[in-house]
């Protein structure tokens, strides 16, 4: 199929709507599930046999695992990511109490689109109620300002700052979570992704009871969108929290993690599903902040955040000032895509000059330990020499992150290496740079009547399809492998990859004895999540996510 071809170019859209909100949190839990689901000691000795499975075995199982996670672990219709078998434990980014949820992926979110996924693979009215649960949560949940924190506690305001104030502030390298700041934020997609299911149920059945919740988070992100066009980190404004001596950056443009790129296409998703006029101003300047923010060469590149006047920015004691490799290289995606949306060729200008640059930091061989990257994360401006990222001490309290030239010895949770597929990059760009202008208008949502199909049909799937995560047409093994390791108690089990010290204590300012530079936590008042060092079975909201998407895949191809 040529490039020029329609269907190609609403893969495109979709595509990268999907990337948009498959944003990884820090550590990770998403890239963890994409590991086959462990089976259950009791699974069948034809775990492995190969003939077709029957569409009423899938229907059965896809029925059961959902009624386990709607009857059994959700909150409010609502979840986290992670769950001990007994309920006792449960974690999103961090350990939650049991009346907390997580918007952030995979948790409320993108559970309620494998169960819209799951009604339309089986017209199974029950999915949708699911998935009507799953809005209800996230409308509970959603601030007066009308977006969304990483996580909502049904427990009330008081217990959230208490939350904050313990678990959240001993959380060592979770530096977002030392601080209550009471607003709502766009990092991980979390207002975008809520914003983004409240379209699609809206959508499902045109139900007015969704349609003031979606038109207030519609609304705050127009809101939230600044001068220069870029999304701030969080929204509203404070200056309330200086951290360890610099400006609070929680209201710089952020690229980080994809924000600002993300509201743009968040915009052209409700525009081709609304056909709302006044959402084209905001995304032209959403683009145009890329170009205005973009480095001059020969260091043409970006930083992960910008202040007000455009100038790179540092955020988290780990994040300085400094040019941003993997950023830069998302943004040179994004440039692409808006070409593809505009058919202007001003946003493919200086797509060279980003490749000169990012050939020029690239690292030698023998800088690249456990061929962790080919760039380094962050370079300095003027220089171009690398920053490597270290740390100091063994709690929130006593511990400090520094940067030096020396690239051993590097923090284990936040990587000074990043692997950028310069060719792939390249590639791309030609392609795109082959699309006559008028042909990309022509099939861009921007200069088309609002249709109402902003989404496709399997919308997780297509997530998780851009993820890397499953392929179409699913193997019988594959279906049968995921059928057989249903629990007798109905869900998925597998190996939390993950866990934390629960909290106890404060961090003290006498620094613990062991060597935590490299680490993902610190000593045992460190509440950050660290890998499990021992098998601990569990339920995993991603490791549901992903069966039923096969399972649901397998229905869509007809077996």
């Amino acid at each position: 199929m040529s490039a020029s071809t329609p269907a190609l170019h609403r893969k495109i859209i979709f595509a990268l709507l999907a990337a948009a909100s498959l944003v990884a949190a820090s550590w990770n839990f998403a890239a963890s599930d994409a590991a086959p689901p462990i089976p259950a000691q009791n699974a069948s000795p034809a775990a492995g046999r190969t003939e077709a499975p029957s569409r009423t075995a899938v229907l059965a199982t896809m029925k059961r695992a959902t009624e386990f996670m709607t009857g059994k672990v959700a909150v409010r219709g609502g979840y986290v990511w992670y769950y001990l078998p007994d309920l006792s434990r449960r974690w999103g980014e961090l350990e939650a109490t049991p009346e907390m949820i997580w918007v952030q992926a995979p948790g409320t979110v993108q559970m309620g689109h494998v169960f819209l996924d799951a009604f339309h693979a089986t017209g199974d009215e029950d999915y949708y109620r699911a998935a009507t649960q799953t809005a209800d949560a996230l409308i509970a949940g959603q601030l007066p300002c009308g977006g969304w924190n990483y996580l909502i506690d049904f427990a009330g305001e008081a217990h959230l700052r208490e939350w904050y104030s313990t678990v959240g502030r001993n959380a060592w390298r979770l530096e977002e979570y030392h601080h209550y700041y009471g607003n709502a934020t766009f990092d991980d997609s979390s207002t975008a992704g809520a914003l983004r299911f409240l379209l699609r149920v809206f959508l499902e059945k045109r139900d007015a009871r969704f349609k003031a919740a979606l038109d207030r988070a519609l609304q705050f992100t127009l809101d939230a969108q600044l001068p220069s066009g870029g999304w701030p980190q969080r929204f509203p404004r404070t200056d309330k929290f200086e951290h360890t001596g610099r400006p609070d950056y929680t209201g710089y443009i952020t690229f980080n993690d994809g924000v600002t790129g993300g509201n743009v296409e968040l915009l052209v998703q409700c525009y081709q599903a609304l056909g709302d006029q006044r959402l084209l101003a905001p995304i032209r300047r959403g683009m145009e902040v890329f170009l205005a923010t973009l480095h001059p060469s020969p260091q043409a590149g970006w930083s992960l955040q910008h202040t007000h006047d455009l100038q790179p920015a540092g955020a988290r004691t780990y994040e300085p000032k400094a040019l941003a490799t993997h950023t830069t290289a998302v943004n040179i995606d994004y440039l692409l895509r808006f070409y593809r949306l505009t058919g202007d060729k001003k946003f493919l200008a200086r797509v060279p000059e980003i490749f000169t640059w990012l050939e020029s930091v690239r690292l030698p061989p023998e800088v690249r330990p456990r061929n962790e990257g080919t760039h380094p994360t962050f370079v300095e401006l003027g220089t171009n020499r690398p920053f490597y990222l270290h740390r100091a001490g063994s709690n929130v309290v006593n511990g400090r992150y520094f940067l030096d030239d020396n690239w051993r010895d590097t923090v284990g949770h936040y990587s000074s290496f990043r692997a950028i597929d310069l060719a792939g990059l390249r590639q791309r760009y030609a392609e795109t740079c082959a699309v006559p202008p008028g042909e990309a208008q022509a099939h861009s949502p921007l200069f088309q009547a609002a249709r109402g199909d902003a989404f496709p049909r399997f919308f997780e799937r297509t997530e998780l399809m851009a993820d890397g995560i499953g392929a179409p047409g699913p193997s019988n093994e594959r279906v049968n492998r995921v059928l057989t390791s249903l629990t007798p108690a109905g869900y998925w089990s597998r190996d939390l990859p993950l866990t934390s010290h629960r909290y106890g204590r404060e961090g003290s300012e006498k620094i613990s004895t062991g060597d935590f530079r490299a680490t993902q936590v610190g000593d045992e008042s460190d509440t950050s999540p660290f890998r499990n060092p021992q098998s601990t079975p569990g339920i995993s909201t991603g490791t549901y996510i992903r069966n039923m998407s096969l399972l649901i895949d397998y229905l869509a191809a007809g077996r």
